[in-house]
């Protein structure tokens, strides 16, 4: 007798387990019938209750508030580099170019130095300079 109430209880557990089970949608192993995620693909079975509506939003803004939102470029060029005349270099890539007079004048010391021990790049690079700067717009930033 009493093995025939132990065998029962387990039947009526059994059938319990089976009533609150279901199956994965994706993988097919049984999980909990309450669950929303599968314990062995970690993948989501069924929809969470009570959030199937998107939540309603809503920004209040004033005509003022909206009018003052401006967005405004506080970086400016000027601000980093240094202004030259573009008339003074282009006078001296003229008559000092050789010596790297105009390069001088930029603050490029090093290209300066340069222009020094080769003539200005052996004149070609004196007279590239020249039309570089004819045609920059004045004044021009370094």
């Amino acid at each position: 007798m009493n093995e025939n109430k132990t065998t029962q209880t387990t039947d009526n557990q059994a059938a319990q387990t089976q009533s609150n089970t279901k199956f994965c949608k994706h993988c097919g192993e049984k999980i909990d019938e309450a669950a929303v995620l599968c314990i062995k693909c970690g993948k989501q079975v069924e929809e969470l209750k009570g959030t199937s509506e998107q939540p309603k939003i809503e920004v209040n803004v004033s005509q003022s508030q909206a009018s003052t939102n401006t967005n405004t470029n506080i970086m400016n060029p000027a601000m980093f580099k240094t202004t030259k005349n573009k008339w003074t270099a282009l006078l001296l890539c003229f008559f000092l170019g050789l010596l790297g007079a105009h390069k001088f004048y930029e603050g490029k010391t090093g290209t300066g130095i340069l222009y020094i021990f080769t003539a200005g790049l052996f004149g070609i690079g004196v007279l590239l300079d020249f039309i570089i700067l004819l045609f920059k717009p004045n004044p021009y930033y370094v």
